[in-house]
């Protein structure tokens, strides 16, 4: 009951928060107060590297309203998370409208053992965020169907998908949007301690593939030992009678191994193959580019890789590659009879992109207020004193980060304004300390995905009640709450815990992107 009622008052609050763009327009506004106050009363710090004292800009004078009006434009559109993920969504659009991410997942899904099908379920929900929704309309509810066929109850299929979707938004194997829109923020906060500072879309690679075995391990071992037996097998009146899917243990797998083919048809199978095909010519390409010492990828004055047109251009070669892989799935699938439905795929995703352009206008104006202000480098220098003074190991400062994280998460849902919120303050207060801003930002990342799952914020709850509920009607908010907190909480533990090794192992988190600041 005590939990319930906090849940409760939780819920109540995130609900008094005003939507994340309007929440964005009064923080811009509330800079402009905050930078005239701290101006008159002649606030500041000094640099800790450069020695230069950094004094509070009034935005509210003359040259403050001159450089609002004149750099309004250049603040959005040269807004790192803009054109990053707008890419990368042209090429994903066209590999989803395709149906090739839908026909990939159920492909996976339906194909696996029994033994191993919650594992693939949660993995194939931590993978789905390359897709953006796909995971939550497409996964969620084919999971239900396969547990009832296997003569599961529903609800144990939608909370493993629930948990990989949600709870694994961050982790996977390939660099997505998400990584591209964060890697943005994270530059621009940087870039207000260290002007130089540039945080590539793959910064956190290697630690979110590891991360993705990570929740999908855990996450089946929740659905297992934790939630499946709060469930009893699920079996309607009519199954027995009507030729249900509902299936004894000795005959599950045989079964559900039929029910694949009704699933996937042979188009489909012919597009799977030939996108199979057209990967490994990629892979054969992209080796070739990298491998030799003067491989086309690579820099062509050093031969570095990290610092290279293949790093800088991962997120274009990414949507490129899914573009062609949807063109490829389409036509061979039957999908695609004329070369402009692909077209039609990137125009549709784009306008579902509209919502995100008018969050990123606002966001982009209160990062810009707070760097040209001076609020954020005093802050930051300020709080990086304070951390020093405690004398902190990095492992727990990043630990306290990861708390605050999945705290603010319950009442912010958006990841892209959280960061955008957040990351102006940590970024660079913690890169005075001697972290990185890849390290802060997968912190920020372990936060917010652990407590996606028991927050009705989150913009998807509502509509996995509504899942719920088809099996088993009185199904609420608590309900899903109480059933995804052991998901919720086992991975936030065993994600930070895994940051931690990782710390004191000081292993890269991507390529070039370290957990420490070197000297």
């Amino acid at each position: 009951m005590r939990l319930q009622h906090l849940l409760d008052r939780i819920e109540a609050a995130g609900n008094r928060l005003p939507s994340p763009v309007l929440l964005f327009i009064y923080l811009a506004g509330a800079v402009l107060l905050l930078s005239a106050l701290a101006h008159w009363l002649n606030l500041g710090a000094d640099h800790p590297l450069t020695g230069a004292r950094l004094q509070a800009v009034n935005l509210l004078s003359t040259e403050g309203l001159h450089r609002i009006l004149t750099s309004t434009v250049n603040n959005f559109t040269q807004f790192g998370p803009v054109g990053t993920v707008l890419v990368a969504i042209l090429g994903i659009g066209i590999a989803e409208h395709s149906g090739l991410l839908g026909t990939l997942m159920r492909a996976i899904v339906l194909k696996a053992p029994q033994s191993l099908l919650t594992f693939l379920i949660v993995l194939c929900g931590v993978l789905s965020s390359l897709a953006a929704d796909t995971g939550y309309v497409i996964l969620i509810p084919l999971a239900a169907l396969i547990f009832r066929a296997m003569g599961r109850h529903p609800l144990i299929g939608i909370a493993a998908a629930f948990a990989g979707v949600s709870g694994g938004y961050s982790a996977n194997f390939l660099i997505t949007p998400i990584d591209a829109l964060l890697a943005g923020v994270s530059t621009e906060a940087a870039q207000l301690t260290a002007p130089d500072y540039h945080v590539t879309p793959a910064a956190n690679y290697y630690f979110m593939a590891v991360s993705t075995l990570l929740i999908a391990a855990v996450g089946t071992w929740v659905t297992n030992r934790l939630v499946a037996p709060r469930f009893p097998h699920f079996q309607t009146a009519g199954d027995q009678s009507a030729g249900s899917p509902a299936l004894d243990a000795d005959h599950g797998e045989n079964s559900v191994a039929t029910e694949v083919d009704t699933f996937l048809t042979l188009g489909e199978r012919r597009g799977l193959l030939g996108v199979a095909l057209m990967t490994v010519l990629a892979l054969a390409l992209l080796l070739a580019g990298l491998l030799p010492a003067n491989g086309a990828l690579r820099d062509p004055q050093t031969g570095s890789i990290l610092q290279s047109p293949f790093m800088a251009g991962i997120v274009t070669l990414v949507s490129v590659y899914c573009a062609l892989a949807g063109i490829v799935f389409g036509r061979l699938s039957g999908r695609y009879r004329r070369w402009g439905e692909c077209v039609e795929g990137m125009e549709q995703h784009m306008t579902a992109m509209g919502s995100y352009l008018v969050l990123m206008f606002f966001a982009a104006q209160f990062v810009n207020y707070f760097a040209w202000s001076n609020l954020g480098s005093i802050l930051a220098i300020g709080g990086a004193h304070q951390i020093q003074q405690l004398a902190l190991p990095p492992a727990l400062v990043l630990l306290a980060l990861i708390f605050t994280s999945a705290f603010v998460n319950l009442f912010i849902g958006s990841a892209s304004a959280k960061w955008a919120l957040l990351a102006p303050v940590f970024v660079p207060m913690l890169l005075l300390t001697g972290l990185t801003p890849e390290a802060t930002q997968v912190a920020y990342r372990i936060g917010d995905s652990s407590t996606n799952l028991i927050t009705p914020l989150m913009p998807y709850f509502g509509v996995v009640v509504a899942f719920a509920r088809q099996y088993q009607k009185d199904v609420g908010v608590g309900s899903l709450i109480a059933v995804m907190l052991p998901y919720s909480v086992a991975f936030l533990l065993s994600w930070s815990g895994l940051l931690m090794l990782w710390v004191i192992a000081d292993l890269p988190l991507g390529p070039g992107a370290s957990v420490l600041m070197s000297p």
